[in-house]
């Protein structure tokens, strides 16, 4: 197993992982970051262009970075941390799925993964609910209620990215000297 990032995936994973810091910011000024989740966005498109293994450590990496420079996602109550875990493992799914069946629609591999990962995070927000004493079943009943239409969003927007850049790829023309 080559355990070594290529340039490209190198590549890829820096460029969806800043895109992943920078856009909550514009979400967060209008008051619409908790709603349409935006730094899952280019963190799930990551998915299906890099290993598994490489989009787990940049999906884990990124909330947490993003909540200790931004202080979004806050880390008390520990939503950096549950994302993180909901990212890294979503991403890896996906990433997995691509890589064993690569001509797979993409919303037959998105949609479940992305239900899976709502189920994960609510999960995660009941076990700590419980643990900190806080009503567990309206904490977990209010993040799956707030996290539906940033999953509506990643379902309309992520298939037609992933296609239009898996197009351009096999469109453009390959130069003697480049890199594949």
């Amino acid at each position: 197993m080559n355990t070594r990032l290529s340039p490209r995936e190198l590549a890829y994973c820096g460029l969806f992982g800043a895109a992943a810091l920078l856009l909550p910011v514009f979400f967060h000024v209008v008051h619409l970051g908790h709603v349409f989740m935006p730094m899952y966005l280019p963190l799930v498109t990551l998915a299906f262009f890099v290993r598994p293994w490489a989009v787990a450590i940049t999906a884990l990496l990124t909330p947490l970075l993003s909540g200790a420079v931004t202080g979004m996602p806050p880390f008390y109550p520990p939503v950096a941390v549950f994302m993180a875990i909901e990212l890294a493992i979503m991403g890896a799914l996906i990433a997995a799925a691509v890589g064993r069946w690569p001509q797979a629609n993409a919303w037959l591999i998105l949609v479940p993964v992305l239900a899976f990962g709502r189920v994960l995070y609510v999960g995660l927000v009941y076990g700590f609910s419980l643990l900190i004493e806080l009503p567990a079943g309206f904490m977990a009943g209010l993040s799956l209620l707030g996290g539906w239409p940033g999953i509506v969003l990643m379902i309309m927007i992520v298939p037609p990215i992933v296609r239009a850049c898996r197009q351009s790829a096999r469109l453009a023309p390959v130069q003697r000297g480049s890199l594949p």
